[in-house]
């Protein structure tokens, strides 16, 4: 298996860099996507921003 040994290094070398945006990225994700299923038809009615724009 020497043929994938390159890639191990380079995709462990990134993962160490790049971790945390991954982390951030998820949390951020995860925190809309409660928030978002958390509204209501009436916090949709009542929120300014779909008033203004009526969507």
């Amino acid at each position: 298996m020497a043929w994938n040994e390159p890639w191990r290094v380079f995709l462990k070398r990134e993962f160490n860099r790049n971790w945390p945006f991954l982390v951030g990225f998820g949390i951020t994700f995860g925190l809309v996507t409660k928030l978002s299923l958390s509204l209501t038809e009436e916090d949709a009615k009542k929120s300014p921003f779909v008033q203004r724009h009526g969507k």
